[in-house]
């Protein structure tokens, strides 16, 4: 099983999680107002100072906005400045086939990944076409094995769709379409220690029989928690880190750009 560093199983290791970068081919290229390369740019500037050894970057889906080869690349290129292993998983607005020609020649799109004492699985819940997420029996085939194989290891199981209810109303729908069938697998492991996905465009940290579910700010525009409605936050473009310990404990945080100004604009091209 592929391994990104020379970490042992007694080292901690530092995972960074970028998620709905939202990039265009265009250098002026925005969503809802906001640059998105800006942002992304001005989220990486602030990984690089605060976290200067990172053993593994998971892109968590939507790296790109319009799907195109010259997006991707940009993202790879932008990335590339952390000077990390990355893993990249599709969301409901990226071109799969075209995601895989940016990462030719590279292990961005290896499923599984061992770090340190931990295993970390990576999901495809996108479906062609559709904004929902939904497991395919491969997937969910995929992660039972992972775990299976590595039962000495704690885990970290990643994808794009949120599998649980967040508290925006206009979410519900677009989530995981099939939950039951992703929790019936994990149930069945108890290395199982967290679940991590993107797509909802704010932080979210709970518990569920013992697992940590947690989702992560964009790296543009933000969603509104607890919104009925669509409604962009004012809250800063940001990522999560996490610190994986050997036994299986971990420690987690958000952090945003400061002093960042931006001013929606419902009236462009939409989320």
């Amino acid at each position: 099983m592929p391994s990104v560093s020379t970490l042992t199983t007694a080292d901690s290791a530092l995972l960074v999680q970028l998620s709905d970068s939202h990039l265009f081919a265009e250098a002026d290229g925005t969503l809802l107002g906001m640059n998105t390369r800006d942002s992304l740019m001005k989220v990486i500037e602030l990984v690089r100072a605060q976290q200067p050894k990172i053993d593994l970057i998971v892109a968590s889906g939507d790296l790109s906005q319009d799907g195109t080869l010259e997006s991707y690349q940009l993202f790879r290129d932008l990335t590339r400045q952390l000077d990390a292993p990355a893993r990249w998983i599709p969301g409901n607005h990226d071109e799969p086939h075209i995601m895989a020609e940016a990462a030719v020649q590279s292990a961005l799109l290896e499923p599984v990944v061992d770090l340190g004492n931990w295993r970390i699985t990576l999901l495809d819940s996108a479906v062609p076409g559709s904004v929902p997420g939904y497991l395919q029996d491969e997937q969910l085939q995929l992660l039972a094995r992972s775990l299976s194989e590595a039962p000495e290891r704690h885990h970290l199981v990643c994808f794009h769709h949120h599998p649980v209810s967040i508290g925006c109303v206009w979410m519900e729908p677009i989530g995981l379409r099939n939950p039951e069938a992703l929790f019936a697998v994990l149930d069945r492991f108890p290395q199982v220690r967290a679940v991590l996905w993107g797509h909802v465009h704010q932080e979210i940290d709970r518990e569920r029989n013992g697992v940590r579910l947690m989702a992560s700010p964009s790296t543009c525009i933000q969603f509104e928690p607890g919104s009925e409605e669509f409604k962009v936050g004012d809250q800063a473009p940001g990522y999560r880190w996490m610190r994986l310990l050997p036994d299986g404990q971990l420690e987690t945080g958000v952090e945003r750009v400061t002093g960042f100004d931006f001013q929606v604009d419902y009236g462009s091209n939409g989320y």
